[in-house]
């Protein structure tokens, strides 16, 4: 991926539009992060009017947006739902019919969904809206209880900061979650977040629930390599499994076994990236105890295979950390937990 065109139309919503730039438009070579040629493009250049009473002036037409390796597609507001240019429609389905990246952040879904390109797809947005996309667009499948939906290379995101957490699942595919973290802690983010957009939907955690098992999280990462079980985190925790459970998913939107299972799956990507080590020894430092069940367990969430992943992302230059301890999940690296994410 070498080209973003980001899409603006009349009402776009300045912080989601900021979200794209500050994911794709930023120079941060300084770290070792390839460069894009991102671009602000609409049907029209010239002034475009935000939902916030101020202007941009965009240079660009649509025409970018037809050879861009990613469409991004910024929200609208609802009296704009059911009326965006055709233009703009026939831009993105043009960018999946070429099987480009296409990225809708918060309600542009409903951009993606008028175009077409969402029919008998996987897609999400702002939980608010979720039951209006559902009844606009009934060959939609809306996923109202997640961050964000991948479903080929369609990315829909759920409200406002959700938006974030797409682009850098995007980016972890394209440059690999080494450099992914360095733009997440540029950003002063977590590279991946706990649980889904159903957390916030009734009413926020209290501020103290995720606290009272961070030294438990903080364990388990330390100890991937462990044949780990509830019972045992129950008992660090002072619960009874069934309380620690319930706590956990409350939480962090997955299951212990499930959000344990993606921290294996992070912790084998950095060693695959930062380390010559063997698959079965990385297999089994990050948990997995053999090499067959790493490449299972890649093959169901990364869609790829470990040594494809070696050969495309692995760091090569003389900065790179060849050590394991290097690699160990712990300080900032440690806050890379699971974000509930459907991909179709």
């Amino acid at each position: 991926m070498k080209t973003v065109a980001c899409i603006v139309v009349d009402g776009f919503a300045p912080f989601e539009f900021g979200v794209a730039c500050e994911a794709f438009g930023l120079d941060r070579s300084d770290d070792g992060v390839p460069n894009f040629d991102f671009r602000v493009v609409t049907a029209d250049p010239g002034v475009v009017r935000s939902k916030l009473g101020f202007s941009i002036n965009v240079e660009h037409d649509l025409s970018f947006a037809y050879e861009a390796d990613l469409v991004v597609v910024c929200p609208t507001p609802r009296e704009y739902w059911g009326h965006t240019d055709p233009r703009v429609r026939d831009a993105v389905r043009a960018a999946v019919a070429r099987d480009a990246w296409v990225l809708s952040v918060c309600s542009g879904s409903f951009i993606l969904a008028e175009a077409g390109v969402l029919d008998g797809r996987k897609a999400t947005t702002h939980w608010m809206y979720a039951n209006v996309m559902a009844s606009m667009y009934p060959a939609i499948e809306v996923d109202p209880d997640v961050l964000y939906v991948q479903d080929g290379r369609i990315i829909t995101s759920a409200g406002t900061a959700a938006g974030i957490d797409a682009c850098l699942h995007l980016l972890r595919q394209e440059i690999g979650a080494e450099l992914t973290n360095k733009i997440a802690r540029r950003m002063v983010v977590p590279p991946q977040r706990d649980g889904g957009q159903a957390q916030f939907i009734a009413s926020p955690l209290p501020a103290t629930t995720s606290l009272s098992l961070a030294p438990v999280t903080d364990w388990m990462l330390d100890n991937l390599r462990l044949d780990l079980t509830v019972d045992q985190l129950a008992a660090k925790a002072h619960m009874s499994p069934r309380t620690f459970a319930r706590r956990f998913k409350a939480d962090h939107g997955a299951t212990p076994a499930a959000w344990l299972a993606r921290q294996r799956i992070i912790h084998a990507q950095r060693l695959l990236e930062k380390t010559d080590l063997g698959l079965d020894r990385i297999a089994y430092e990050s948990g997995f105890g053999s090499a067959a069940v790493l490449r299972q367990n890649f093959a169901r969430v990364l869609g790829t295979t470990p040594t494809a992943y070696r050969a495309r992302f692995a760091c090569n230059d003389e900065t790179c950390e060849d050590e394991l301890m290097d690699a160990a999940p712990s300080g900032i690296a440690a806050v890379e937990a699971s974000a509930l994410v459907s991909v179709a």
